[in-house]
């Protein structure tokens, strides 16, 4: 076993230069002047190129791919869509298709095959180096928000029998090669994580040592399988750069990085707040048109039926709302205040969803909570437009008409603000899946309908005061 080995996954990946060549048979003509100006603009800004390629017609995006080499082109696919990256590279030819998915990252390249459907994705990984493709499918073997999707395969570990001069030697080589690492791990023979070096502890060892004997093994790990925001929550906790991934005989696997991790969750937060509207999660401001209203399209439709569901509940007290006008004119105060107290609740809950704040025992707690939040903001707010509308038509019967209607409706939205997002978590959806559509559908329909059939109660005393 040679001094200062690393570890399988420690490789650091440099991209080497490619010739610039003709890809297919001869289909694809390259223009030697504007080629050049191509690649600087890839290099300069690899996210604007890939929000560039994303708008462009798809034949046209194809063509400057197929121009491109391989490691240039690779350098847009962590930006671009995956569905479009998926699209745009099962058109590639397969020679080119390979030297793009070997420059990725095997989280960009797992991220690339979930995208594909179990046969396709099987035969594409065949056409791929072993290597590629074993790393790849072990990636893809976890469940897709688990450490193990994240997890990076570069990382410095040396074995137990290395002596602490060789491991010094190793480290100041690669510092002076730039490749530097929040933390350098030490393994046995079979590859099992046994602790974590400490550069203060290496330094005033003697180098005839070896590793094993100033090794701190009281490390912290976490399992391929455990949840990208539990593992969040613990490297928040600790103050980690990085937390080692294993697996079930504590074998080393990669790392997870904090700064990686904290993207992963950032996104995820994003998307969240997009499906919350109903919207897709991956839809981006760079989206071509036919896909936004494609993604768009169905939701707004199931929002028309609930709308339609509403404008059906006013509909049963028309004749209400004809003889009392003055009705008309708090529909939308009752609706609004709803509304937004729903998504204050829904808000809340979703967070203590996402930072794991709410276990399942507390579940009940929390709904409860929020109802109770409903009640009393209810009863403060519905004083207030109690007494407003008194004051406005000098009808106490109007202002209590409104007054019991607000803290009904504000007494259910915070109750449903609260049951949505939980119900949909324990049914196995996603809790953010446009949340907010059915939040507001329920705070509608149950705010019209208190309201009105209120108003139908006291009828007789708003009819007398001539509203």
């Amino acid at each position: 076993m040679p001094s200062g080995r690393l570890a399988p996954g420690e490789e650091i990946n440099e991209n080497k230069g490619h010739e610039t060549r003709a890809i297919g048979d001869g289909a694809v003509t390259k223009s030697t002047a504007l080629l050049p100006l191509v690649q600087k603009f890839f290099d300069a800004d690899p996210a604007v190129a890939a929000h560039t390629l994303e708008t462009m017609d798809a034949a046209d995006g194809l063509r400057v791919l197929e121009a491109l080499p391989g490691n240039v082109a690779a350098r847009i696919f962590p930006y671009l869509q995956p569905a479009y990256a998926v699209g745009m590279l099962q058109k590639l030819p397969s020679n080119h298709f390979v030297e793009i998915i070997e420059q990725l990252t095997p989280q960009q390249g797992a991220a690339v095959f979930a995208e594909l459907g179990a046969e396709q994705r099987a035969k594409m990984l065949d056409a791929l180096p072993e290597r590629a493709k074993r790393q790849i499918a072990e990636m893809l073997s976890y469940p897709e928000d688990s450490a193990g999707r994240i997890m990076s395969t570069d990382f410095l570990a040396f074995h137990t029998d290395v002596k602490v001069r060789d491991a010094v030697h190793r480290i100041r080589a690669l510092a002076k090669r730039k490749v530097l690492f929040s933390y350098v791990y030490v393994v046995d023979a079979e590859g099992r994580l046994t602790g974590v070096l400490n550069m203060r502890d290496l330094l005033l060892a003697s180098g005839e040592e070896m590793l094993e004997s100033v090794v701190r093994k009281d490390v912290f790990s976490i399992s391929g399988f455990t949840d990208r925001e539990e593992v969040a929550n613990l490297l928040s906790k600790r103050g980690y750069f990085a937390a080692p991934v294993v697996d079930s005989e504590n074998r080393l696997l990669g790392v997870v990085k904090t700064e990686r991790l904290l993207k992963e969750v950032q996104e995820e937060g994003t998307e969240d707040i997009q499906k919350i509207f109903g919207l897709a999660g991956d839809e981006r401001v760079s989206t071509p048109l036919k896909e936004s209203l494609k993604l768009r399209l169905p939701w707004l439709h199931i929002n028309l039926i609930t709308a339609f569901l509403a404008a059906a509940v006013v509909a049963l007290f028309q004749d209400v709302i004809a003889e009392i006008t003055v009705l008309a004119v708090f529909l939308p105060v009752v609706a609004g205040q709803g509304g937004n107290a729903g998504a204050q609740s829904l808000a809340v809950v979703m967070r203590g969803l996402v930072m794991r704040e709410i276990s399942p025992g507390k579940a009940r707690q929390a709904v409860l909570k929020e109802t109770a939040v409903g009640l009393v903001s209810g009863m403060v707010i519905g004083v207030v437009v109690a007494g407003v509308s008194w004051a406005w038509k000098g009808n106490a019967y109007l202002g209590l008409v409104v007054g019991l209607g607000m803290v009904v409706n504000l007494v259910v939205a915070g109750f449903s603000g609260a049951l949505i997002p939980l119900a949909l978590k324990a049914m196995g959806r996603d809790p953010a899946q446009s949340a907010n559509i059915i939040l507001t559908t329920v705070t509608d329909v149950v705010g019209f309908f208190a309201f009105l059939g209120l108003a139908v109660l006291f009828r007789e005393h708003l009819l007398a005061a001539g509203l």
